[in-house]
């Protein structure tokens, strides 16, 4: 939203309708003008039919299944086209999820979003295939990553100075903690990289998932921790269990050595971590999940099977015993990354609402529901 409004700031003004959970607290924030009952199909109808009324040119749907639906008995009830169904504004859909097989509700869900949208938008493009191959929509999306705010990975060694890890070898993995994101096994392999290489430090930066915390409560931190002790690896790997600002996930980036994303899923088709260590121009060892299998082609990082820890520490070790291997990938993640940044991508955000704001006169004739 920040960079659409970055790229225009005479004309563009953004204002929010924030989905949220019952009794969730409610952010005092000035852009939001609308808010959802997460769950409750009536709330994101009258959400629509307010906006109806409202001066809005165009809304962008920024779709997560769990945003927009809720599952019963391991069936999705989408509420996004009911949302979809109401609006009248001429509207762009972005699927930040597009799995791969999916069951037929998400399937259906998925076609019906895009039947009522203006255009929709992928982050990657592997997601303009599998929309084609595995939900039947041969229209092809638009293509628009992630993005990322624009770093400096130059100044490495300084913020790792400045953030007291002047002599270690760092690696890092942030974003929420929850199981899917495989760090167990880049635990199990840290005992070998530390044989290697006796100052590394694995830094596990981020919350538990609050749908996980509800649910299971630090269930799963705490497993993670007492693997760590398990394997004595106190002294090499620490968790940073707070929630980290933009500015905060840069500085720790930037004084990475390498970026781990030891992710289990392998259908994840977008990784906002993986979009932000591919910016901040860092060496990046991964599994073989979708979208890292795209982003990190061509010798822009190093792939290993999930759950694996054997590969892990291989990979690993290897990129901190061969600097300047570690060096070429950086360099080639970095210019890789450098077009996909938020004022870039705001700038094709922009192009696209106007393009579907100026076909809004039929999305206006079309008949009410």
């Amino acid at each position: 939203m920040a960079a659409v409004t970055s790229a225009d700031p005479n004309t563009v003004v953004c204002r929010v309708a924030a989905i949220q959970q019952p009794h969730e607290p409610r952010p005092n924030d000035s852009v939001v003008r609308w808010r959802i009952r997460q769950g409750k199909a009536s709330s994101y109808e009258a959400a629509a039919l307010a906006i109806n009324m409202s001066d809005i040119d165009v809304v962008n749907v920024q779709h997560e299944f769990g945003l927009y639906g809720t599952w019963t008995d391991g069936d999705y009830q989408d509420h996004l086209g009911v949302f979809l169904a109401a609006l009248r504004k001429p509207v762009t859909t972005t699927l930040h999820s597009v799995p791969p097989d999916p069951p037929p509700s998400m399937r259906e869900a998925i076609r019906g979003a895009a039947g009522l949208s203006d255009a929709v938008v992928v982050m990657a493009e592997t997601a303009v295939n599998v929309l084609a191959d595995h939900y039947g929509i041969s229209q092809r999306p638009e293509v628009i990553p992630h993005g990322m705010p624009p770093i400096d990975p130059s100044v490495h060694v300084p913020m790792r100075d400045r953030l007291g890890l002047a002599g270690r070898t760092v690696l890092s993995t942030f974003g929420f903690v929850d199981p899917r994101k495989g760090l167990e096994y880049m635990i199990e392999a840290m005992p070998a990289v530390v044989v290697n290489h006796p100052n590394a430090l694995y830094l596990i930066a981020g919350q538990t998932h609050p749908d996980l915390r509800r649910q299971h409560g630090e269930q799963y931190r705490n497993e993670l921790i007492q693997r760590v002790e398990r394997f004595g690896m106190q002294r090499h790997i620490s968790f940073i269990d707070s929630f980290m600002t933009q500015r905060e996930i840069i500085d720790l980036l930037v004084a990475s050595d390498i970026y781990v994303t030891p992710y289990l899923d392998p259908k994840q088709i977008t990784s906002g971590t993986l979009a932000y260590a591919l910016g901040a121009g860092r060496a990046i060892v991964s599994t073989k999940y979708l979208h890292a299998q795209e982003a990190l082609a061509d010798g822009r990082g190093i792939l290993v099977d999930a759950r694996d820890p054997r590969q892990l520490a291989e990979n690993v070790n290897a990129l901190l015993g061969h600097p300047d291997r570690r060096h070429s990938l950086e360099l080639r993640s970095f210019s890789y990354a450098k077009n996909m940044t938020w004022p870039k991508a705001g700038e094709r955000w922009l192009e696209l609402t106007r393009r579907v704001v100026s076909r809004s006169a039929y999305r206006s004739r079309r008949p009410a529901a």
